[in-house]
């Protein structure tokens, strides 16, 4: 048997081998790894729980408890304009507290008229500001997370591209900058056409497309923001 025929029945006898030790028989259980065992849930991604003196932001989810009144008890979204709005007491403003502050001002409002000695917990469901928040005239509003560096027209496109109804040429980012809210708005169009910058967008971030389909909250803020280009507070 010459040199080359050897080096190939090796190398055939080889994959045979691993081949038989991985899977058995073609047909046929095998290998080292178990079957049929209970395999569990992957490890979830390492998530920084709330500071205690977190402050409640737009867009975030509140979890709102009021004992012995199921009709008031529930999840809670705070809109753009920093409130949520609650059966009897209606919009109340929740950006820019606590929990425990907010509790203590639903416990203050809703015993003025309502409940004697009510009791009120509130929790943070969800944060925004681990998520860019699109919403609007997009195709699947909602809170996306975002890996490293992202931009106006990937978040957008997170969120299914501009629906049928949407103005591109008019699109809010608004960002926590020094403690306070700020907004800008860019014409989404122009950038798609390369005739302006595509901005970065970051966690915290909210965006919202125009359109006349948009919720009042979101009309009202488009009705004092001018198209800029740059942040101003709000």
């Amino acid at each position: 048997m010459n040199r080359l025929a050897f080096k190939a029945l090796t190398a055939l006898g080889f994959s045979a081998a691993l081949a038989l030790s991985l899977s058995g028989c073609a047909d046929t259980r095998g290998g080292s790894i178990p079957y049929n065992v209970g395999l569990p849930a992957p490890d979830g991604p390492a998530i920084a729980a709330l500071p205690a003196d977190y402050k409640i932001a737009p867009m975030d989810t509140l979890t709102v408890k009021v004992f012995r009144a199921e009709d008031l008890s529930g999840d809670y979204k705070v809109d753009l304009l920093g409130n949520i709005a609650m059966p009897l007491i209606g919009d109340v403003p929740a950006a820019g507290r606590t929990p425990q502050e907010l509790s203590a001002l639903l416990t203050e409002k809703l015993g003025a008229k309502y409940f004697q000695n009510p009791d009120v917990s509130v929790a943070i469901k969800s944060s925004a500001g681990r998520n860019v928040t699109v919403d609007g005239a997009v195709t699947r509003a909602g809170a996306y997370p975002v890996f490293g560096q992202t931009s106006l027209i990937q978040a957008v496109a997170l969120a299914g591209g501009t629906s049928e109804d949407a103005n591109a040429h008019r699109v809010v980012i608004f960002r926590t900058i020094d403690g306070k809210r700020e907004g800008a708005a860019f014409d989404l169009a122009s950038i798609r056409h390369g005739e302006m910058p595509d901005p970065p967008v970051y966690a915290g971030d909210i965006i919202v497309v125009d359109g006349s389909s948009i919720k009042a909250t979101e009309k009202q803020i488009f009705q004092s923001f001018p198209l800029l280009g740059f942040f101003r507070p709000f």
